[in-house]
């Protein structure tokens, strides 16, 4: 089998848009109406042919199974217990099928736990820092805060020893505050793993990425790099190789082997579908629409989906519809253009296609070059990353930072964290 187009992330929403939270920003949410009538509930059918499906389409000692949503923790654990069964009976010998879940955390108590551990679950909990910052898009159905339960979930998963990272939208609200939400993971939860989302949400009730006028919850450009360059800033002086964000590690990533590990900053995209409940396919999570419907599960095998042509040619356009702007820019190779769904600007010379974030990103990348390179040369040297921190306190002419309180809690082997969204 020519495993060059395997399907490596799907996103899997075995309960589709359905969830027990009503968060403003939340895009999928409207995606119900795309299945009148529908119970949301994945069919053990539908879950058994991904299972399958994946494990077959890879050639690798490990498949990667990811459960989102909505919320997937619906579905209850006999669902997933299920799930486990079916990786264990279809795994190929010598390969290992790793499966990850994305939750709000609600309904995460100490039987979830016992569940996650004893299968080796990874888990992104979605956050969005302390409670008024969480509190200000993220509230149940009635309104009401949950701050409270999400933080317990966390707290349960560490007592389990339950790997779990956080998922952190950053939006008009807390992107003012970027080290008082940095630090509340790294200190008060102990989080040694943070994906940070920028919220950039097109004003219309469908939910699809259509139209060019954004809600005021959308985190504003220049705000978005002063979020990313103030946590980078104390990163860099106390917690490199002891926390991880995922978009510092995937520009490093750009200096290092010449591209990032992040879909948004690829040059092409494409290799991230989503499935829906019903096994319906959809070229990317964000574009959970009928124009980027690939097929069914059912009725044609995942690794034929992903690699119809006109998947390939989604992937391709991220690059060849690219501004001239973008195309000349020094700082391509970390950024790809972003990703799609946020070119809503047109640029200066009145070509369409500059991405929202991009003066942001434009600020980050020039803050933090010279940073990467340091570190990039350092890996290249064979010493670790973190040499950095030392590397900067003498040319500050001060004391190396003592570590952060992160440090108090249990390290775990790292693998592979799951792709986050905003929920």
């Amino acid at each position: 089998m020519d495993f060059s187009r395997q399907p490596k992330h799907i996103l899997a929403k075995p309960t589709g848009a359905r969830c027990n939270c009503a968060c403003d920003y939340c895009f999928f949410l409207k995606k119900e109406r795309l299945y009148p009538g529908s119970d949301f509930r994945m069919s053990d059918a539908v879950m058994e042919r991904y299972i399958r499906q994946s494990i077959e389409a890879h050639g690798g000692p490990e498949v990667n199974i990811t459960w989102q949503g909505g919320e997937p923790t619906l579905m209850g654990l006999d669902f997933f217990r299920r799930a486990v069964e079916v990786g264990k009976a279809c795994a190929r010998p010598g390969v290992r099928v790793a499966q990850a879940l994305q939750t709000n955390g609600l309904l995460i108590d100490e039987d979830w736990c016992r569940f996650l551990r004893a299968n080796d679950f990874l888990v992104g909990l979605s956050l969005d820092g302390p409670r008024e910052l969480h509190d200000a898009y993220r509230r149940d159905k009635g309104g009401k805060s949950v701050f409270g339960r999400v933080v317990r979930a966390a707290r349960l998963m560490k007592k389990h020893g339950v790997e779990f990272n956080i998922l952190c939208t950053v939006n008009a609200a807390n992107s003012r505050s970027p080290l008082d939400v940095y630090r509340f993971f790294r200190d008060e939860l102990g989080a040694r793993y943070i994906q940070l989302i920028p919220i950039v949400e097109r004003e219309n009730d469908t939910g699809e990425q259509a139209g060019t006028r954004l809600t005021a919850r959308s985190v504003e450009p220049a705000q978005y790099g002063r979020f990313l360059i103030a946590i980078f800033d104390e990163w860099a002086r106390r917690d490199v190789g002891e926390v991880f964000v995922t978009f510092f590690d995937s520009v490093l990533a750009a200096y290092v082997y010449g591209e990032p590990t992040l879909c948004a900053l690829r040059r092409e995209c494409g290799d991230a579908p989503a499935l829906e409940h019903n096994g319906d396919l959809y070229a990317c999570d964000h574009f959970v629409e009928p124009r980027y419907r690939l097929g069914n599960i059912t009725e044609k095998p995942l690794a034929e989906l992903v690699d119809l042509e006109r998947q390939r040619a989604f992937g391709r356009a991220k690059a060849e519809a690219l501004p001239r702007a973008c195309r000349d820019c020094r700082f391509l190779f970390t950024c790809g253009g972003e990703c799609p769904k946020n070119r809503v600007l047109m640029t200066p010379d009145g070509e369409p296609g500059l991405n929202w974030l991009c003066e942001g990103l434009k600020a980050f990348f020039a803050h933090t070059e010279r940073h990467m390179r340091v570190m990039a040369g350092l890996l290249e040297r064979g010493l670790p990353a973190a040499a950095v921190m030392d590397v900067l306190a003498k040319e500050e002419g001060r004391p190396r930072t003592p570590p952060a309180s992160v440090r108090r809690a249990i390290p775990r082997a790292g693998r592979g964290r799951p792709r986050g969204r905003a929920r």
